[in-house]
């Protein structure tokens, strides 16, 4: 689904698509776009930040409260930085800055689509670091017995570095992991999420396990 009201870029984009074979479901407004949720929900939405009435980032997280778990990937101008880490905030995957390179923006829909399509590699069902607790099956996690209140993404990634504790993990690999993302793209989006788990980690007296590599990535500190 695509949820933007220029009709330049929509039409651009619906074209795009479907020169690879994909199926284009348009909204002009994100009224029109819950509306066409709930009569069939899509394999991931393509969001612009800027709509009329009720904002991208408004129907990012009205979707995540509801339950729509679909991978969201937000547009926003340049000048916008603001509205792109609120977007993430709100629940979106990842976002792409106007005006893109359609060609970057099918790579980023196939990789997404390709991540939400397979089970997040993960060896077993329950992995412990300290006072983390990660259990796969249920897709819960807590912190000194604390449940940790975590987005589909931000459970992956605190998943994926905790299975790899004591390990560097760069953020072209976390992408790749995390993402579904095997090529190279500007984003900062790793940085961002790994920001909401520190502070979320921290709540529950964890402020230190995520550590900063300079510049390679990160890694979660074995106690």
């Amino acid at each position: 689904m695509l949820v933007e009201d220029d009709d330049a870029v929509r039409t651009a984009v619906r074209r795009a698509l479907g020169v690879h074979g994909l199926d284009v479901v348009e909204a002009e407004t994100a009224e029109q776009a819950l509306a066409e949720v709930a009569r069939k929900l899509p394999a991931m939405m393509i969001v612009d930040v800027g709509l009329p009435g009720m904002s991208g980032i408004e129907l990012c997280a009205g979707l995540r409260a509801s339950g729509v778990d679909v991978p969201i990937l937000i547009l926003s101008a340049r000048d916008q930085v603001g509205d792109r880490v609120e977007g993430l905030k709100a629940g979106a995957d990842d976002y792409l800055v106007k005006p893109f390179d359609l060609d970057e923006l099918m790579a980023r829909i196939t990789a997404l689509l390709r991540r939400a399509s397979r089970a997040p590699s993960v060896a077993t069902s329950t992995v412990s670091v300290g006072g983390l607790w990660i259990d796969h099956d249920r897709r819960t996690a807590s912190v000194g017995g604390q449940p940790l209140d975590l987005s589909r993404r931000e459970f992956d990634l605190l998943a994926t570095l905790a299975v790899n504790a004591g390990i560097v993990m760069s953020r072209i690999r976390l992408l790749e992991l995390v993402w579904g993302y095997d090529f190279e793209v500007e984003t900062n989006v790793v940085d961002v999420f790994v920001g909401y788990l520190r502070r979320k980690l921290a709540a529950g007296g964890a402020d230190d396990m995520i550590a900063t590599v300079r510049g390679i990535g990160f890694t979660m500190k074995k106690p």
